[in-house]
């Protein structure tokens, strides 16, 4: 079995690439080669950009793939690139979509691949439905052998899941925690949330690929694991081996007050909703899909890399300044009243 990766060296896709090696297929990516660390050995390179399609067509000529799987494909215009160059030369087209796609405000906290798509919060999601309904129209008009994929909170070992970070990533969260200083959670902390290890995500996707019964169809891949946010958080001072100073913010106020964060998209778009996924109609077709890695596992994995790792030590004084001054700001108006 033959698999080209558009991506193939990120968050979610490197954990497929390493299983998919594992596994036995021929895998190929095709990516701009700046980042060959990790990459496991017998992986096959076709450096190009995806967007130079004469490239693209000259670095796989005569080649034809059991499974193309996009992973950084984010508007319209990028998959119907796709369908151009891959139509006729893959017997499966996988998209990674995204589970916040669905509807935001959620009618219901349980979530299956049935749940109406809609986020009038976020351009991002709204951009992913779209991509989404042309590959589909694609599929039932030309039979483009696609297969939709829709993650939630997935991580890595290069990563910690929090509820609320600055541009640069979680690590002044972790700073904050080790600092003793309060760390913000959105609302009061209690709302429902899923996480999952890009391990874990890799058994689910890669059991969705050559099955003849996901073409045409779309699978959310999550863990099974619930969280409140408060859990999450606190799980992670306990990996670092301190004390959580929760401060509780309402998201509706994050998002007046941080729109360079984009919290208007990331929290009331997404975050801030409670949310179950049902994956049963996934594990009709992977069985073998569990939660093989816990929160809290997952997260000393992480910390453990992290902290071994001064390149994932990204400081971000601006967004702790901005924290600061939240937090000073709402105690200055409780002290008023």
């Amino acid at each position: 079995m033959r698999a080209l990766l558009i991506g193939g060296t990120g968050q979610i896709s490197m954990a497929i690439t390493k299983k998919l090696v594992a596994d036995g297929w021929e895998v190929w990516l095709l990516n701009r080669g700046n980042r060959n660390s990790g990459i496991p050995e017998g992986v096959h390179c076709v450096v190009a950009d995806i967007n130079d399609e004469a490239a693209v067509l000259q670095g796989i000529e005569g080649m034809y793939f059991d499974s193309v799987c996009e992973f950084i494909g984010f508007v319209p215009e990028q998959v119907e690139r796709d369908w151009r160059l891959f139509a006729g030369r893959t017997g499966q087209y996988i998209y990674i979509s995204s589970a916040s796609a669905y509807h935001k405000p959620v009618r219901s906290y349980v979530i299956s691949e049935g749940t109406t798509l809609a986020n009038p919060y976020w351009k991002y999601s709204r951009d992913k439905i779209a991509c989404e309904e042309f590959l589909m129209r694609k599929y039932r008009e030309e039979g483009f052998p696609v297969t939709i994929v829709r993650p939630s909170h997935t991580y890595d070992e290069r990563n910690v899941p929090v509820g609320v970070h600055g541009a640069k990533g979680s690590w002044q969260v972790i700073r904050r925690m080790q600092e003793g200083k309060p760390v913000i959670i959105p609302g009061d902390g209690t709302s429902l949330w899923t996480v999952t290890f890009n391990r874990d995500f890799a058994v689910g996707y890669t059991g969705l690929m050559g099955n003849c019964h996901a073409i045409g169809e779309a699978f959310q891949i999550t863990s099974d694991e619930t969280l409140t946010w408060n859990q999450i958080h606190e799980t992670i001072a306990d990996a670092l081996g301190t004390t959580l100073h929760p401060y509780h913010v309402s998201s509706s106020f994050l998002a007046s007050v941080g729109k360079k964060y984009d919290f208007n998209g990331a929290l009331l778009g997404d975050k801030s909703n409670s949310v179950v996924f049902d994956n049963r109609k996934l594990k009709s077709l992977v069985p073998q899909m569990t939660t093989s890695i816990p929160f809290h596992q997952g997260v000393r994995i992480s910390l453990d890399y992290i902290l071994s790792h001064k390149e994932c030590q990204v400081e971000d004084p601006e967004f702790d300044e901005w924290c600061d001054r939240v937090i000073d700001a709402l105690e200055k108006a409780k002290n008023s009243l």
